[in-house]
């Protein structure tokens, strides 16, 4: 997953959470991205609600690259369940957030 940071990933997660009060800030966080990050972004959500097993990360990541058809800001935002599917995908991968989560939380991210 050398594609993208756990800490980026973190911060996705943390936004989610507040996404009424914080959409205008991940859609903009997620469109700052380049286009590695947001696939690899995708894939890990995909991994995280079982569309892939987390040995198939390559095949997850080139689909998510393959198919990038819609903004990828409105394809997560518009996706149930996003910060549970990113956190359930980075443990699948073998990654923990909660870290980077909790400071950027006391930060206020």
């Amino acid at each position: 997953m050398e594609q993208i940071s756990v800490r980026k990933v973190a911060a996705v997660i943390v936004m989610a959470r507040e996404l009424a009060r914080a959409e205008g800030e991940l859609r903009g966080f997620i469109d700052r991205m380049n286009e590695e990050e947001q696939a690899a972004l995708v894939a890990l959500m995909w991994i995280g609600r079982g569309a892939f097993e987390p040995e198939e990360w390559d095949e997850a990541y080139a689909t998510a690259v393959a198919e990038a058809s819609t903004p990828t800001a409105d394809y997560l935002i518009g996706t149930p369940h996003l910060s549970d599917n990113l956190e359930n995908g980075l443990e699948a991968l073998g990654y923990d957030s909660s870290e980077e989560e909790d400071a950027l939380l006391t930060r206020g991210a």
